[in-house]
């Protein structure tokens, strides 16, 4: 039998590619632009506006898909309302059943009503503390750089200065095209000096360049997305797969891929889930995990993710523990805190329901 939605939100799941800013329940989001005065929502009615804001995502571009976040950005300008977001973020994805998450957030968009790139961070902070207490649940924070902005070096170093409090790494994000990683290279090598982790959005709107940039020039852990790096693999009439020189340097260094497959399909990076490469990237071995992007636009969660997944391609348990353990191997914790996680977690709860009656 098929693992089921069910039982998969029981399963122990490791989330590293999820914006904060692309999570808020809609109820929040109304609640916040009430309080705040924000008046650009498109509707006040939480039930139609979270189904605008998956209308609006679905429209097949990235661009599109990124103005949804004026709103969300929008009523997270106050300590109160970050700190508010930060709980329920992790209370949700306590809920279902992630044990270890790393969410993102850009510092730089939340400091319009006087706010301090410090405050921002320390608000985040001490909100993914309270949502996590008790709750079974460990998040780690990445604080993300805007591509199109000139604030990486500052966000960089905001990143290092936490680094011991909670902020596991760095990453830039927003429109790939026009904006290469190189742009940002003095962050990249300040981080890598510093012996600092982070990940890049690479590979999701635009093509090999951008991966290749990311990881042979600006030494990225990890690729955001990283969907592309299929165009650099070539699969004959009789299923064998040919990787190019990108591709297998990617495969064989075991460079982690944050896939996002519901969010691929709303910006146009894949048609389908069944036509998605990570079916093919899987069965070649590559060290790929499973992700939301931002679960409010996409009107996702990890368990759907996987349960999308065991749908168009067939997965079970051991295929589900082998994205997790991908995940937990990947994450930017020290190693033995990823092992104690590993044996001590994830690998007894996908047994007990393996094994269950």
């Amino acid at each position: 039998m098929s693992p089921t939605l069910d039982e998969i939100r029981r399963a122990p799941k490791v989330l590293l590619h999820d914006h904060l800013d692309g999570g808020l329940r809609a109820e929040t989001i109304v609640d916040l632009a009430r309080e705040c005065g924000y008046d650009r929502l498109p509707t006040t009615d939480p039930g139609n506006l979270r189904k605008w804001f998956e209308e609006a995502s679905d429209s097949g571009s990235l661009e599109r898909y990124l103005e949804t976040f004026d709103h969300t950005v929008g009523v997270m300008q106050t300590r109160e309302s970050l700190v508010r977001v930060a709980a329920e973020c992790a209370e949700d994805l306590a809920a279902d059943g992630v044990v270890y998450a790393e969410v993102r957030f850009a510092p730089e968009q939340h400091t319009t009503t006087g706010l301090t790139l410090d405050q921002v961070v320390e608000a985040v902070l001490e909100g993914f503390r309270l949502g996590s207490e008790g709750r079974g649940i460990r998040v780690g924070t990445l604080l993300t750089a805007m591509r199109h902005m000139a604030r990486s070096m500052e966000i960089a170093e905001l990143a290092v200065r936490y680094r011991d409090v909670g902020v596991v790494g760095f990453d830039i994000a927003g429109a790939e095209a026009g904006y290469p990683p190189t742009r940002h290279l003095d962050a990249f090598e300040y981080l890598q000096r510093e012996n600092a982790h982070f990940t890049i959005h690479a590979g999701e709107a635009f093509g090999l360049p951008s991966i290749w940039q990311a990881i042979q020039w600006c030494g990225a852990d990890r690729l955001g997305h990283g969907v592309r790096i299929i165009d650099d693999i070539s699969v004959a009439e009789d299923g064998t797969a040919k990787l190019g020189r990108l591709a297998a340097y990617v495969r064989d260094k075991r460079i982690p891929l944050e896939m996002c497959p519901t969010s691929n399909l709303q910006t146009g990076a894949a048609p389908s889930i069944a036509e998605h490469p990570i079916g093919l990237l899987r069965r070649l071995n590559f060290r790929v995990t499973v992700n939301t992007d931002n679960r409010l636009m996409s009107s996702t969660s990890s368990s759907l993710e996987f349960t999308k997944l065991v749908e168009a391609f067939g997965y079970g348990w051991d295929d589900l523990q082998w994205f997790t353990i991908n995940a937990m191997k990947s994450a930017f914790l020290p190693f033995d805190e990823r092992l104690a996680l590993i044996n001590g977690v994830i690998k007894p709860g996908f047994a007990q329901l393996k094994w269950q009656p």
